[in-house]
């Protein structure tokens, strides 16, 4: 996928990528921190997420904003194999600032792999992003990032809008409202409303940061929190954090050779109903044996190296 869809001469540009072909490692980068964007771009993310914001104070939005067209007018057309798709958070769709970074990727046709829209609650809101996107002709990907109560309850209308190409939680933003604690057990049942919701839409989930860079522990059991509650991947705020998170999405060994020694049965019983290790082999546990092994599929890079 390109790093960069410009659009010159007015028609669509090729097909996209699907949202299920995004990584399962988003690394969000400030976007008023210009210096850090060519190394997100070098990481080993699924997706380089640059923001424009929570992480960028008011009196800088403007600068931000020209220095992520000013990066994506220089980077290059073609990305290199096994690149980061390159993202943007836009500020919320309804605010003045939300406008001005549509207008500014308008005026200059300037677009990213995807954007991202912040605090979404409504169906709307996407709507009035994926209307600009393909007014635009680009191939951008539109993801809602669904980060309070009200969002919680209205997702089986924002999964349903049409144009939009997946789903991500934010804790943060989600506890302050709900006035509750970043825990486990506080965000399961925003994290399953939102991966029960998607999946019945059939787009992706991507589950929040976790914020502690000095516990990769916590990050890891968060992590395989979100490969047991359905997410496809999970948003990282350092790139030290990457491969830890890539790897909690990789099947262990046991689970590989499990879902192996299923589908063997399966084969050997010409797809009929069978057992193996004891337990009986039916069509649901040999799809999710082969999405086992479609997960196992990907390697895990080598670390690089952290801003």
């Amino acid at each position: 996928m390109s790093s960069i869809n410009r659009i010159d001469g007015g028609g669509l540009p090729a097909a996209r990528a699907g949202a299920r072909d995004i990584g399962r490692t988003w690394l969000v980068t400030p976007a008023c921190v210009p210096g850090w964007f060519e190394a997100a771009l070098r990481s080993e993310a699924g997706v380089a997420l640059l923001d424009l914001e929570d992480s960028v104070p008011h009196p800088r939005k403007e600068a931000a904003r020209a220095a992520v067209l000013d990066f994506l007018a220089a980077a290059p057309r073609a990305a290199e194999p096994g690149a980061p798709v390159l993202g943007l958070r836009l500020n919320a769709a309804d605010s003045v600032e939300g406008r001005l970074d549509l207008a500014a990727m308008a005026r200059r046709n300037l677009w990213p792999d995807l954007v991202v829209v912040p605090k979404t609650e409504t169906g709307d809101e996407v709507t009035a992003v994926v209307t600009a996107v393909h007014r635009a002709g680009a191939p951008t990907q539109v993801w809602a990032l669904v980060e309070s109560p009200r969002a919680i309850l209205s997702l089986p209308g924002i999964v349903r809008t049409p144009g939009l190409a997946g789903v991500l939680f934010g804790a943060a933003d989600y506890a302050v409202a709900a006035g509750c604690r970043i825990t486990s057990r506080a965000m399961w049942y925003p994290r399953c409303q939102i991966v029960t919701a998607a999946a019945a839409a059939g787009i992706p989930a991507v589950d929040t940061p976790y914020f502690r860079l000095d516990d990769p522990d916590g990050l890891r059991q968060e992590a395989l929190e979100a490969v047991e509650l359905g997410f496809s991947g999970k948003v990282a705020v350092h790139p030290r954090q990457l491969p830890v998170i890539a790897r909690a999405f990789m099947p262990g060994p046991g689970e590989l050779e499990a879902a192996r020694t299923v589908l063997a049965a399966a084969d050997g019983a010409g797809g009929g109903i069978t057992t193996a290790d004891g337990a009986m082999v039916g069509p649901p546990v040999v799809e999710a044996a082969r999405a086992v092994v479609r997960r196992a599929a990907t390697t895990v890079p080598a670390p690089k190296a952290s801003r």
